[in-house]
């Protein structure tokens, strides 16, 4: 089945018992060969967005109109889980467990009344497609998580689906397992040339798997874009905080550089540009990322002073939390993250300088 797009309008949840939607009003539209990341903190809708998706829940407003090729826009917001004819990865797997591995794969299109001989050849190319050649007659209960993953994976693309839809797809898988499945999913998304959206609250996830990103909170679309433009250009505070590490500190505009304070001690570095940001006397946050600041010896004129309170090892360099000395701007204290070849023990004394990057102003 050949697909263009597939397109949510104002898509809105309500369930009784809550105090706000559990969706609301999101809009977006996804198109072929695509992969969307919906991402956000427990509660923020992303899920229930899925589930409205798939035809698992029903909206209490807005529709979902999907677009094939050379045909009219079809709107499938009444349609069921099965006339969508959409594939679905649970973050659970859901694998039949007195089902052998083939017979898995196979059940999608037993229940399109596929015959068995083609129903298991298809499954048992699906499975080499997933790097599970000759697994098939292997019980699912002797696969590993990431094995599982994969079949869950093969049984969803085993009914060419025209659009995929992936629940917290890698939320089962060691740390090591997990990052070697980041890549090789992204490839296999691609290589489908679907529609592919799947949820996920682990940021590492969608920046490795996702062209886009739709970041939500508390039921809104917060903002929807390419990872390095939510990194780079986050359109609120929310955005910024959720999307990689910052802290926000307080800042003014002058001419093309931001002015930060913290302690009485001022920095400057260019400013991203931002038609928002108007000059003169106007408050901002500034978003200080790690990769802006950079270590220097404690009293160095013009830097700001603090107290390494934290650190962790990432292969290269260590990341340090350092709070500020006198910081009392949007957090109390300010903590700043800071990349650095350097080891410094918890508990050591440090400067901290702006590097001469661009940084983004928000409104406070």
């Amino acid at each position: 089945m050949s697909v263009a797009s597939l397109r949510v309008d104002t898509l809105t949840r309500r369930f009784a018992d809550a105090d706000r939607p559990a969706v609301d009003a999101v809009s977006f539209a996804v198109n072929a060969g695509e992969v969307l990341a919906l991402v956000g903190a427990s509660g923020s809708g992303k899920t229930t967005t899925l589930r409205m998706i798939a035809g698992y829940e029903r909206p209490d407003a807005g529709r979902i109109v999907l677009q094939q090729a050379g045909a009219e826009p079809r709107d499938i917001t009444g349609e069921s889980p099965q006339r969508r004819g959409f594939g679905m990865v649970f973050q659970h797997y859901a694998l039949f467990p007195h089902m052998r591995v083939e017979e898995n794969v196979a059940f999608g299109l037993e229940a399109r009344r596929i015959g068995k001989s083609e129903r298991l050849a298809r499954a048992r190319e699906a499975l080499a497609r997933v790097g599970l050649e000759g697994a098939g007659a292997r019980a699912v209960q002797s696969l590993s998580g990431g094995e599982q993953q994969r079949v869950a994976l093969a049984r969803a693309f085993v009914i060419d689906p025209p659009v995929l839809l992936l629940d917290e797809p890698l939320s089962n898988l060691d740390p090591a397992r997990r990052e070697e499945t980041r890549s090789w999913l992204r490839l296999k998304l691609h290589e489908l040339k679907s529609i592919a959206i799947f949820v996920t609250h682990d940021q590492e996830d969608a920046f490795a798997i996702a062209d886009r990103m739709a970041v939500m909170r508390e039921g809104k679309l917060l903002q929807i874009g390419e990872p390095e433009e939510l990194y780079h250009a986050p359109a609120s505070r929310e955005v910024a905080e959720f999307v990689g590490r910052a802290t926000l500190v307080g800042a003014k505009r002058r001419g093309d550089l931001a002015y930060l304070t913290i302690g009485g001690v001022t920095q400057h570095a260019p400013l991203a540009y931002d038609p928002r940001a108007s000059d003169g006397d106007s408050d901002f946050v500034a978003v200080v990322r790690p990769e802006g600041l950079a270590l220097a010896l404690p009293g160095t004129s013009g830097a700001w002073e603090g107290t390494v309170v934290s650190r962790r090892y990432a292969g290269k360099y260590h990341v340090y939390r350092v709070s500020v000395d006198g910081g009392a701007a949007v957090d109390t204290p300010i903590t700043l993250e800071v990349e650095s070849g350097d080891a410094l023990a918890e508990g050591s004394r440090v400067g901290l300088r702006l590097l001469p990057r661009p940084v983004v102003l928000l409104e406070r």
